[in-house]
């Protein structure tokens, strides 16, 4: 017994009698008001607990030969398709011109809505022309040779069609002029369709593969291909006709996307609703700094892709041929040496006791405080008004 009386005393909340108690309306109003106010602060704890903390790295990028994949979904609104060229390059001097693997095009008509036609890989300038009629040309005689015009690997090479023509003046390094000279281009009615294309827009969308080093890849008129180490478009073709740059970024990344993150340029619309008189023909200049990025999800699986910034810079250009600038839409970017981390990670159960234990005991106390001081009040106020009606 005297084991359990010296237990007693350790009993930090000693009880009193039920006789002693006092109940009061403003008792009931602050412990109603502290319920709600616990009920409340208990639900934004939980739903903190339940949500997924992601928590940010800083650290130098050790990876190496790896491929940097490039997403695009790009329209030029007044710029046809078979004007139009792809083109990539970095610094370790890999070039890759008119780029047709994994990239599409599709027509547009003027108000931006899909020719019927659909979306095709990218093609040579001048694919699939029919002659002045419209009509598929006539079919050629197996024997048939045609004359590549001195372009040829070898002296008796057979350029066919007149695609296969600009292909062998593309290899030589030759600007193609003159179609109405070459036989196939003639048969082909090359020159009434690239005519009949004025109008037209073109959505190019799909990815590149490129060296995990900096570099650039750009969108301009005409055929490209190396001349004396020189990157250069052939544009006498299309040379007559009105280049309007303008365009919408749809979407452009840099590797897969991750939950969370922003690319700067979707939606980016420039020279859409451009004034009379307004320039349209210029060099549409993107710098990008690309920042290597590994995202860990809760299950452990590791997602490595990148983010990036970007600046802009519009250099006009004059429509007359004076070779100070290639019109086009150019994007130049560098890699970042320091890679970002993003890691998920839940609160622990521990923490969100130790949340809900101190919401219940402040509440209750900052309560008791409150009731304790406006009891003692109004008895103090009820004495004082009773004196005075005694007096």
């Amino acid at each position: 017994m005297e084991l359990l009386t010296r237990l007693k005393n350790l009993d930090a909340y000693p009880k009193t009698l039920e006789d002693f108690r006092v109940r009061t309306v403003t008792g009931a109003a602050v412990s109603i008001i502290a319920g709600l106010f616990i009920l409340w602060l208990f639900i934004s704890e939980f739903v903190y607990f339940l949500t997924t903390e992601v928590k940010p790295e800083l650290f130098v990028d050790t990876t190496r030969g790896e491929k940097l994949r490039i997403n695009m979904d790009i329209v030029f609104h007044n710029l046809p398709c078979g004007y139009l060229s792809l083109d990539a390059m970095d610094i370790s001097g890999d070039h890759q011109l008119d780029v047709d693997h994994n990239i599409f095009k599709k027509r547009l008509d003027a108000y931006g809505k899909p020719l019927p036609d659909g979306p095709t890989r990218q093609e040579v300038l001048g694919e699939g022309l029919r002659d002045k009629d419209g009509k598929e040309p006539e079919p050629l005689p197996a024997d048939y040779c045609g004359s590549c015009y001195g372009s040829g690997a070898t002296p008796d090479a057979c350029c066919n069609t007149c695609d296969s023509v600009i292909e062998a003046y593309r290899k030589k390094g030759w600007a193609f002029t003159g179609a109405e000279s070459i036989e196939q281009c003639v048969r082909e009615g090359y020159s009434q369709k690239l005519a009949a294309l004025a109008g037209e827009g073109c959505q190019i969308y799909g990815y590149l593969l490129v060296n995990k080093v900096a570099g650039n890849f750009h969108f301009a008129p005409g055929k490209s291909f190396q001349q004396h180490h020189m990157h250069v478009h052939d544009m006498q073709p299309i040379k007559d006709q009105p280049f309007n740059l303008s365009h919408t970024i749809h979407r452009l990344s840099f590797g897969k996307d991750f939950p969370g993150i922003l690319n700067p340029l979707d939606g980016i619309a420039k020279g859409r609703h451009a004034l009379p008189g307004e320039e349209t023909l210029g060099m549409y200049q993107y710098f990008i700094k690309v920042v290597p990025t590994m995202y860990e999800a809760l299950d452990g699986k590791v997602l490595n892709t990148n983010q990036f910034s970007v600046t802009e810079h519009y250099k006009g250009l004059k429509n007359d041929n004076s070779g100070h600038g290639l019109p086009g839409l150019f994007f130049m970017y560098e890699l970042s040496p320091i890679m970002v981390k993003f890691s998920e990670a839940r609160k622990s159960f521990a923490h969100f006791l130790t949340g809900v234990c101190a919401i219940i005991g402040g509440v209750f106390t900052v309560a008791g405080l409150l009731d304790a001081f406006l009891y003692h009040s109004m008895r103090s106020l009820k004495a004082k008004v009773e004196i005075g009606k005694a007096n």
